[in-house]
């Protein structure tokens, strides 16, 4: 992509009401659009960044046997009722509006009863069992405050997937293989050494839930971390009670402030049973199936990325989720020669599967060009130049450490295409 044929801009400033570091940067460096409190559209880069967040948990999921669905946000309201979190007194985070002929709807803030509903047309025997259906979904919450940036908006993007079991034992068989599943999404993402497997309320489902919280001074949540053991228990939970029950020594537990990066739940019955969903076992006899939710937010983890990575410079991404791998900057491009020969260099890195940004812009000057590819934070930095051309080689900035390489193009190639 040249940069002359973005839309977007760099800015100097975010919006004076922007309080939260990840949606400043976002926002300054062309990513997001702000477009009211706790609402923001994703730009082009942004855009970019998210879908390779979102690959890397879909390639997780589909690797524990996760199906991929599409459904609606429109909720009906009687749905809901019937699980008793439709009432405002219940669920207060709720949009609600009605259709023209008076029906109550609403927009999902979870799916468990529509997928629930969903399920119970094609499950009826325990052959039909287990099944694994995820989807990646707009959710809707009225939160009373959004000064997180995208980490807590109003409207945001959820990984929920539902398992559907025949017992507790084969729920929790695929509970463990989720939890290693999202061991792995964190790894991939860059920020698994800042993960931790959190121990929290389980509310009307269960003793516990498990959260994986991200340690940083931006995070919402007050945690207590064994960094030898690498779990951690959630504020709620934190008592004399539950810290002997889980083994644990509260010498050895530390304060931290993190991000809730993800979470996975044990369901039991609790929706089967009211929808109705059960199935027949081997001996004929009905029983209600067993269900777990495992959620995990996209652009939560984009806005987590950039409060861990960003330096004083702007963002530093992870390459597995960087926009672009490349940026090549061309200098001094007001010279034919010099011009051509950059051209020339973004058309082969392209040719060769590269991923690349080329800033082409001819009236930007050089310190102009390089405080925007800080703030952008794409990992390798590829400096085109008239002094470089007259030398034979190019100038290789890493984003994330500063180390500087001056390479030939055979060399180039070597690093970037191996």
């Amino acid at each position: 992509m040249r940069q002359t044929e973005l839309f977007t801009k760099t800015r100097k400033e975010a919006p004076s009401d922007e309080v939260a570091k990840n949606a400043q940067l976002l926002i300054r460096a062309g990513f997001v659009h702000k477009e009211m409190a706790g609402v923001y559209a994703y730009l082009p880069l942004g855009l970019r960044t998210l879908h390779k967040i979102v690959q890397i948990i879909r390639e997780e999921m589909n690797a524990i046997g996760g199906q991929e669905v599409a459904m609606t946000p429109l909720q009906d309201a009687e749905l809901w009722k019937q699980t008793d979190r439709w009432s405002d007194e219940k669920v207060d985070n709720w949009f609600k509006t009605s259709l023209q002929n008076g029906t109550e709807v609403g927009l999902s803030i979870t799916h468990e009863e529509p997928m629930t509903r969903m399920m119970a047309q094609y499950i009826s025997s325990y052959r039909d069992l287990p099944k694994y259906p995820y989807q990646f979904q707009n959710k809707f919450r009225n939160e009373a405050r959004a000064k997180s940036g995208v980490m807590r908006g109003r409207e945001f993007l959820m990984k929920d997937l539902y398992d559907f079991s025949r017992t507790e034992e084969e729920h929790n068989s695929f509970y463990t293989a989720a939890r290693d599943a999202y061991i792995k999404i964190f790894d991939r993402l860059g920020i698994g050494e800042k993960t931790y497997i959190t121990f929290a309320s389980g509310g009307t489902f269960s003793e516990f839930s498990e959260e994986f919280q991200t340690l940083s001074e931006a995070g919402e949540d007050t945690i207590y971390v064994d960094e030898k053991k690498r779990i951690a228990l959630n504020k709620e939970v934190y008592n004399e009670g539950v810290i002997s029950k889980l083994g644990l020594d509260k010498e050895s537990l530390v304060e931290k402030r993190a991000i809730e990066s993800g979470n996975i739940f044990h369901l039991g019955t609790k929706f089967s049973e009211p929808l109705g969903l059960t199935y027949s076992d081997e001996n004929g006899e009905r029983k209600p199936v067993y269900m777990g939710s495992y959620g995990i937010g996209p652009s939560r983890l984009l806005g987590t990325i950039v409060e861990l990575f960003a330096d004083e410079k702007g963002m530093v991404w992870p390459e597995a989720v960087a926009p672009y791998r490349v940026h090549l900057v061309g200098l001094n491009l007001d010279d034919e020669e010099t011009r051509d020969w950059a051209d020339a260099l973004y058309n082969n890195l392209v040719n060769a599967g590269v991923e690349v940004l080329y800033d082409d812009r001819v009236e930007a000057r050089a310190g102009e060009k390089f405080a925007d590819s800080d703030l952008i934070g794409i990992p390798h930095r590829i400096v085109a130049s008239k002094k470089g051309k007259d030398a034979g080689t190019y100038e290789v900035v890493e984003r994330a450490t500063g180390e500087i390489r001056n390479l030939t193009e055979e060399e180039l190639f070597a690093d970037f295409t191996s």
